[in-house]
């Protein structure tokens, strides 16, 4: 358990730090952020802000797992492994899509075929990956079965599995992209996810199947291959994201960008694969499919009517110009996804009560 410790502190304590060593970097480089014509007229005074801040809190939760490892004296596991190489493949793509926009000075950057073959090529790898390296009792880092709490149903089999794990990491990474549009709304909502996922990877490793012998009611287990170092890269990105939130939040001093909502978004989902919750994440990153939804309901309602549902989507600058300031847009969408973890981690507890 001290992983789990040591690994948040010090990704919290190298963000603090960290951040602000960036910020000066990327504004002596003029590596500011462009914005949108057609956003809220409020925004404009954001331009020039430094971006790809996410290199900050990728580079640190990287550290604090490997530090945490190196001060307990433990190993990195396939699962850990896979996770971060997740979250460092889509950092590196939406890295290559911020730096475009900063060096051709326009608010698009990668192709849009581009861009979706970097994330393919990363999906794919981690999905195909993740079916290797069986442990001692078989188990390797994901499963071919659906899960919500714990896997059920029939095998889909190792093609569909990857068909399904490219689609969870494609909804998941462009959801925080989209929700990451108001000062700190996107890291903040992080958090809160991650550390549920510090919980659900604790309570999974307490309650594992590998310690059937010593648990009250071995039917109640969880077959999860490494669920304690899940919990220790929870851990490292809630404390990351929770110093970067120090710098990010309003005004911010610094935008995560593509680099840092990609991999936000893939890390997310590598959690939920391997911990055997694909379906509750999506009600634990309920505010992300919110804030998704709201752009496929706009698109969808102007094709098909001409007429728009909302004044501007995503969901969160709907509000902006109904007139609420940004920070009230932000702290009501951090309670929404508040209330979202909370009902996430009571299905959780209460799926393992049945079982019971």
């Amino acid at each position: 358990m001290k992983q789990i410790l040591f690994s948040g502190v010090i990704g919290l304590f190298l963000t603090l730090i960290g951040t602000p060593l960036l910020i000066k970097l990327l504004a002596r480089k003029g590596y500011g952020q462009y914005i949108r014509d057609d956003g809220p007229r409020e925004h404009a005074s954001k331009r020039g802000t430094p971006t790809m801040g996410g290199i900050a809190f990728i580079l640190s939760t990287v550290a604090a797992y490997f530090l945490s490892k190196v001060i307990t004296g433990y190993t990195p596991t396939y699962s850990g492994l896979l996770v971060l190489g997740l979250m460092c493949g889509m950092g590196l793509v939406g890295f290559l899509d911020d730096y475009i926009k900063i060096v051709k000075r326009r608010s698009l950057g990668l192709r849009a075929k581009a861009k979706m073959a970097g994330q393919l090529i990363v999906g794919i790898s981690f999905a195909v990956l993740s079916l290797q390296f069986a442990d001692a009792r078989g188990n390797t880092p994901a499963s071919t079965k659906l899960s919500f709490i714990t896997d059920f149903g029939w095998t889909i089999g190792p093609v569909l599995f990857v068909v399904w794990a490219l689609f969870m990491i494609l909804a998941m990474s462009n959801g925080v992209n989209l929700t990451d549009g108001l000062d700190g709304l996107a890291t903040g909502a992080s958090v809160l996810v991650f550390g549920a996922y510090t919980f659900i990877g604790v309570w999974q490793f307490q309650e594992s199947c590998a310690n059937a012998t010593t648990l009250t009611n071995p039917n109640a287990c969880y077959e999860v291959r490494d669920p304690l170092d899940l919990a220790v890269i929870a851990s490292a990105l809630m404390g990351s994201c929770l110093g970067f939130l120090w710098w990010n939040t309003s005004p911010a001093k610094i935008f995560m960008g593509d680099t840092g909502s990609l991999a936000l978004g893939g890390v997310l989902t590598g959690l939920a694969i391997l911990s055997r919750t694909e379906l509750l994440v999506a009600i634990m990153g309920g505010l992300f499919v919110l804030i998704t939804m709201s752009v496929v309901i706009q698109v969808g309602s102007f094709r098909l009517t001409g007429k728009r549902v909302f004044r501007m989507a995503p969901l969160q600058h709907h509000f902006e110009l109904k007139g609420w300031s940004e920070v009230l847009v932000v702290v009501r969408f951090w309670i929404i996804q508040g209330i979202c973890v909370i009902v996430g981690l009571g299905l959780f507890y209460a799926g393992w009560a049945a079982d019971k």
